[in-house]
């Protein structure tokens, strides 16, 4: 693969098996996370404080770790975070044995949360410089729906897999397995990933960049009122939907009276995943039937507010797991338009720099957010706490109408600002 000339279509099939393997080795767990928390002893509001701990964890590492994927690379950035998560995993199969201390799931929670940062930004910023770089010309929507497929069939895959497998041998298992499939994502990159139209430079020193990261963030990010809108409503969205997912694992399971039926959570994260697919191929034709990508935006995330107030409410099987599929697909759809409409507004320069500070927000919510509904669901119960997710969830339309209100070029699908010399776009304020 290195030998060869880079191309937009090679980058894009790099891209889309990045993105399988990446959710294939995380899926593994998806479907039983939660059980397996709970399996090693954790309370509800223990497990969800575990989840918020990992999102802390990205939280606090996002701007760190940019200093590898804005100076060294982004290739740089996505092996460092195969290892972590290889590392860390691990150490999550061995509290599960010894059933460890609370302490200890929350010190592992945000180290698994730094190895996903170095993720986040960086292999985003890789593909989108490298398809500028080849002279690529078309939507990037649709690359992105292509990313998005590819997630779903490996969240389809792994989840499936993992839940058989929790059931047939242990739940410590698909851990292993995740693991394993890192180790292969390692060598893959390690070939396959080579950075593409940006130009690493040397580093002034981890405190020098990070303030660098922060002040670039503020300029071209937060100081750009439609980008600073849209990364505004992230918090609600991101934070409610780490919780809907891994809720649903328990909630299900005491829907249909079996609390061992893992299998039951696997086929049901599989669900989401099929939804995911569906949604990735939605996007571009959701996109086409609104003038504005924030209208789109707006469309879909109200839905999918509507879709977990109905979650909430119902206590039937099976409504319950067409809801999922609909909220599902909703989140999927919106996906590839917002990053195309944040990317249409941010320099290559600050790129990853950018979108790290964006996935910071989401993970934010999320610290807040799941503690909270997970408390909510000790309390009053799963469905109530759905109820109060819905409402949280739409507190995100208006900062998204906000961001429409500034009349960004992208928006319309302009691409990205043409320089970051202090001329990107601003749009109305």
């Amino acid at each position: 693969m290195d030998r060869k000339l880079p191309t937009p279509r090679r980058i894009t099939r790099v891209y889309v098996t990045l993105m399988l393997g990446n959710t294939l080795a995380a899926s593994f767990i998806w479907g039983i996370n939660t059980i397996f928390l709970l399996d090693a002893g954790l309370s509800n509001f223990e497990a969800f404080a575990a989840n918020a701990f990992f999102t802390a964890g990205m939280v606090l590492c996002e701007i760190p770790t940019g200093v590898v994927a804005d100076t060294i690379g982004r290739r740089a950035s996505y092996l460092a975070g195969t290892v972590t998560l290889t590392v860390t995993t691990l150490l999550y199969v061995l509290l599960w044995q010894i059933e460890g201390p609370f302490w200890a799931w929350a010190v592992v929670s945000m180290l698994l949360g730094l190895g996903f940062t170095f993720f986040s930004g960086a292999v985003e910023a890789w593909l989108v410089d490298a398809l500028k770089a080849t002279g690529f010309t078309g939507s990037l929507e649709t690359v992105f729906g292509r990313g998005q497929i590819a997630t779903g069939i490996g969240m389809l895959t792994g989840s499936v897999i993992g839940g058989y497998v929790a059931q047939l041998t242990s739940l410590g298992v698909p851990f292993v397995m995740r693991a394993a499939v890192l180790v292969l994502m390692f060598g893959f990159a390690a070939v396959a990933m080579r950075d593409v139209g940006f130009e690493a430079k040397r580093s002034t020193g981890a405190v020098r960049e990070m303030r660098t990261i922060i002040s670039d963030s503020l300029e071209y990010g937060w100081s750009v009122p439609a980008v600073k809108w849209l990364m505004l409503a992230s918090p609600f969205t991101a934070g409610v939907a780490f919780y809907a997912f891994y809720a649903l694992q328990p909630f299900l399971l005491e829907l249909v009276g079996d609390p061992e039926a893992y299998g039951i959570a696997g086929i049901t994260a599989a669900l989401v995943a099929g939804a995911q697919i569906v949604g990735g191929i939605a996007a571009p034709g959701i996109r086409g039937l609104f003038r504005l990508r924030t209208s789109a935006l707006l469309f879909a995330v109200g839905l999918g507010a509507l879709s977990l107030l109905a979650i909430g409410l119902t206590n039937n099987f099976w409504a319950v797991v067409g809801l999922i599929a609909v909220w599902a697909m909703l989140s999927a759809a919106t996906m590839p338009i917002r990053q195309s409409y944040l990317n249409g507004m941010i320099p290559s320069a600050q790129r990853a720099t950018i979108l790290s500070f964006d996935s910071m927000l989401g993970s934010s919510g999320g610290v807040v957010v799941q503690p909270a509904l997970g408390r909510s669901a000790d309390v009053w119960g799963y469905g109530t706490s759905y109820v109060i997710g819905a409402a949280i969830s739409a507190l995100a339309l208006p900062f998204i109408y906000r961001s429409r209100a500034q009349g960004s070029p992208a928006d319309e699908g302009a691409t990205e600002p043409a320089s970051s010399s202090g001329d990107a776009e601003q749009g109305p304020r």
